[in-house]
């Protein structure tokens, strides 16, 4: 990355307040949302929503390849963060129980649920090539980037 991961992630927030602030619209936000972490995240090739419906997580806005539509509550690495209500950062997916592999090409993977007054209504997925890709800190700055949009909804 051409800037420090902190530098990178306070950029990627004031983006995103400064687009997100005047929409309510939820499937606006995740659009501009997912497009702003697409230009912005290196060594990715994934980067979108699920949103939770009934016992299930369906596909939401995202930019990249054409993606699973539904993941069960509990299976694979989103649906286990939409479960337990805890970030995932899986540094090798092949070693994940139960991955669900979209896209072959994916080695690591961070998922970040999404809340609105307490209550799940998805989860931001964010998949690399590069095995090892995420850390603490992109947990930390995602978690920064999902409150602000939170704040929105």
């Amino acid at each position: 990355m051409n800037l420090n991961k902190e530098s990178l992630y306070r950029d990627i927030c004031l983006q995103t307040q400064g687009l997100l602030a005047d929409e309510t619209d939820l499937i606006a936000n995740l659009a501009n949302l997912s497009a702003i972490l697409w230009m912005n995240l290196d060594d990715i090739n994934w980067c979108g929503f699920y949103l939770l419906k009934g016992n299930e997580l369906v596909l939401g806005p995202f930019q990249g390849k054409p993606a699973c539509i539904r993941i069960p509550i509990g299976k694979g690495v989103c649906g286990t963060a939409a479960q337990s209500g805890e970030i995932q950062l899986v540094d090798n997916v092949h070693e994940f129980s139960g991955h669900i592999a979209c896209d072959a090409a994916s080695n690591s993977e961070i998922v970040l649920p999404v809340y609105h007054q307490q209550q799940l209504i998805g989860v931001l997925d964010i998949d690399s090539p590069i095995f090892n890709r995420f850390d603490q800190q992109d947990a930390d700055g995602l978690q920064k980037v999902v409150t602000i949009l939170q704040g929105t909804l």
